[in-house]
């Protein structure tokens, strides 16, 4: 059996360590907004490369996070549109709507996968006031062409970092630097998981940063006061310790991670597959391996792996515009039109992928892909 991602096996490469800083916690007993949180949150902003770093509860919460306080601050104001890439996982599109924003959708490039840089002029309107780029599977989404677009329109730019711990930009650059703030997710399956559910807001935009950490604790900059109507939000000692131990070997995680998919990159010949355009090495974590499957035959071949003890995931399958919650939305009707996105849902297969996964399992996973018809 190969699994798509076994957390076990990732755990266990850095078990001891994470074991001791579990038990440091629990014999310290004090498990909430304490000196854990404080260290991490220090050494992950200096590894992005930013001034700040706000702990919190999950991914999703970063991003609602950061356009509650944007509004706040008065810097957005409910009903003013966001550009955002059509494909990527429904949470980015929720941080937007949980905040009376309008998301405008715009189409991947087919190629990279990633938001189509020169499809976003044509969105703007004077209602545009911000855009996210989602730097999906892994791969660095950032462009020249977008911090021009940001700069010329005024527009925010905020990054959704949920796939991308530790990768960079063409220039160098961390994501989660790029631009004026960037939501992180430490879901256990992620390249810098937790062991349970958490996530981060990153900025060097000190107000944003405090506002952000208030809106966390229920609206609250000193104890029971309550400036804003906040929610309770934060990442807890045990997965700061965790996290703070894992962040440590990040950067030899994804080294193995390239490895293994320059493995796929070089040896997954087949007719019905097409892998997206390879990245120089900095700019792809490789969060996921995803492949796309022509010819109607992306279930097919996901079933045929599977009876041969194979695991894969198909991300995403239903893309945010077509979910049922979005079905009445103003912004969705009548229903839109995103046919790179949608062919995007019916083809994308990702393989297995992680730290933990072995050269002779890559070995084994291109073998038996390669046997299908």
């Amino acid at each position: 059996m190969i699994p798509f991602l076994s957390l076990r096996d990732v755990t266990a490469l850095h078990g001891a360590e994470i074991q001791e800083a579990v038990a440091r916690v629990i014999d310290g007993g004090w498990y909430l907004q304490g000196q854990e949180n404080a260290r991490f949150e220090r050494h992950y902003a200096d590894f992005v490369g930013t001034s700040e770093c706000v702990g919190c509860a999950n991914g999703l919460d970063a991003l609602i996070l950061i356009f509650r306080a944007y509004i706040e601050m008065g810097v957005l104001r409910p009903g003013d549109e966001v550009i955002v890439p059509a494909n990527t996982y429904i949470a980015t599109i929720l941080a937007i709507t949980e905040n009376g924003l309008t998301p405008v959708m715009c189409e991947p490039s087919p190629d990279t996968l990633e938001i189509d840089a020169e499809r976003i002029e044509a969105l703007i309107t004077p209602k545009t006031k911000a855009l996210a780029i989602v730097h999906l599977y892994g791969r660095n989404a950032y462009t020249p062409r977008i911090g021009e677009l940001c700069s010329r329109y005024g527009l925010k730019l905020i990054e959704d970092c949920a796939q991308s711990h530790g990768c960079r930009t063409a220039d160098g650059r961390m994501t989660g630097s790029i631009g004026d703030a960037a939501g992180h997710s430490f879901y256990p399956g992620k390249n810098l998981g937790a062991l349970g559910d958490g996530g981060a807001v990153t900025t060097s935009d000190a107000e944003l940063a405090s506002t952000v950490r208030a809106l966390a604790n229920y609206g609250s900059q000193r104890k029971y006061v309550f400036k804003y109507a906040g929610r309770n939000s934060r990442l807890d000692e045990i997965q700061a310790a965790v996290l703070d131990v894992k962040l440590k070997y990040l950067e030899a995680d994804n080294a193995h991670r390239r490895e293994i998919a320059r493995y796929y990159e070089a040896h997954i010949q087949h007719p019905l597959v097409r892998l997206p355009d390879v990245l120089p090495d900095e700019q792809n974590v490789y969060h996921l391996f995803p492949i796309l499957v022509g010819g109607e035959r992306r279930d097919a071949l996901r079933d045929y792996l599977a009876a041969h003890d194979i695991g894969t995931v198909c991300h995403y399958p239903i893309p945010p515009h077509h979910q049922e919650c979005y079905a009445q939305a103003a912004w969705n009707v009548p229903r839109l039109s995103l046919p790179i996105t949608e062919q995007l849902a019916r083809e994308e297969l990702s393989l297995p992928m992680g730290p933990a996964i072995t050269r002779e399992e890559a070995a084994q996973v291109v073998e038996v892909l390669s046997a299908f018809s």
